[in-house]
């Protein structure tokens, strides 16, 4: 808490003293890899904004949660200590806009298309406003991908997680998703993830197969399975008083090298899952496992109560509006 209060007021020294800024800094913080989809968004987001503001904004990117972790970012942003972040969308719930937390309701998503269809439509619209009034400033939606399950025993059916520690993130959904499995959920910070699933603190995890590769973890994980079960995005923020005192012409820039940063992070998403996906069984470390169509429903029926569960805390109304977006 210290660190981040010490960071904040020098930060807010340099919001309110913007003519000494040259070039004008703008930290982005983030938890995961540099050659993720993510690391690769915000690192294409620094080339494009020094390029379209011609040097007027420099763009420090810190990943690997080398500035703050999951638990603190949020609160640093908010404080000024760091101007930019791309949390995952679960983050939002303990901040109180539990509303986020839809997106991680099991198998609410089939496809990208569906996805899409939120994230770029009223709905997605709808969310990043409810992030206003904790001083936040929403600007875009970053994909990932579908996440898989692993552990060191196989997982076929909801029956193999009886009783097996799973990491997650913090979520009450998550939480309530692995319960309805018969697992332990276990939250843990990103950064130390690794370190539990090799000394067996806990005994699996979900995550994107970009995610699982470029952290290390499927070398310490047996099996795999590609489930599908859950999405995993990303909202990129920004401290609202920070943007909102921009020169509107840079800040116009800044918004059009968002925008196509996003575009690059999106269109790669998939492509970066893919190849991670090939180069875990490449290694041998893991064993792949398909869910057949049988072993499919089975999930989806065990985790399908999971909606209703959590509808009073996400909102009822939100959870609808996605259902309705999707029958569009």
């Amino acid at each position: 808490m210290k660190k981040v209060l010490a960071a904040a007021v020098i930060a807010a020294t340099c919001f309110s003293l913007p003519a000494l800024a040259n070039p004008l800094i703008i930290k982005f913080s983030h938890v995961v890899s540099p050659d993720t989809p993510k690391g690769k968004g915000a690192d294409k987001f620094k080339e494009l904004a020094e390029q379209y503001t011609d040097g007027k904004v420099l763009v420090e990117v810190y990943p690997n949660s080398q500035l703050y972790k999951d638990k603190e970012e949020l609160e640093a942003l908010q404080l000024g200590a760091v101007q930019m972040l791309a949390p995952s969308l679960a983050k939002f719930g303990p901040l109180g806009v539990r509303a986020f937390e839809v997106f991680d309701l099991p198998f609410i998503f089939q496809s990208k298309d569906d996805l899409n269809k939120v994230t770029q439509g009223q709905v997605g619209q709808d969310l990043m406003a409810m992030l206003e009034p904790k001083g936040i400033k929403g600007l875009a939606y970053w994909d990932n991908g579908f996440k898989i399950m692993s552990a060191n025993s196989p997982l076929h059916t909801p029956d193999d997680f009886l009783g097996l520690k799973m990491r997650i993130q913090s979520s009450k959904v998550l939480e309530a998703q692995m319960q309805a499995l018969e697992a332990i959920p276990q939250v843990m910070a990103f950064s130390e993830s690794y370190q539990a699933l090799q000394t067996g603190v806990v005994d699996g995890t979900e995550n994107t197969p970009s995610n699982l590769y470029t952290q290390k973890m499927h070398e310490v994980q047996k099996h795999a399975t590609l489930s599908n079960h859950g999405y995993i995005g990303y909202a990129v923020i920004v401290n609202k008083k920070f943007w909102d005192e921009l020169d509107p012409t840079l800040r116009e820039q800044l918004e059009r090298a968002m925008a196509d940063a996003t575009t690059y992070a999106n269109e790669i998403s998939q492509v970066e899952n893919d190849e991670a996906l090939a180069a875990i069984r490449a290694a041998g470390h893991t064993t792949i496992y398909e869910l057949t169509p049988e072993e499919r429903s089975e999930w989806v029926t065990a985790l399908r109560p999971v909606h209703e569960q959590m509808a009073s805390r996400i909102g009822p109304e939100v959870i609808e509006s996605i259902y309705q977006t999707l029958q569009n």
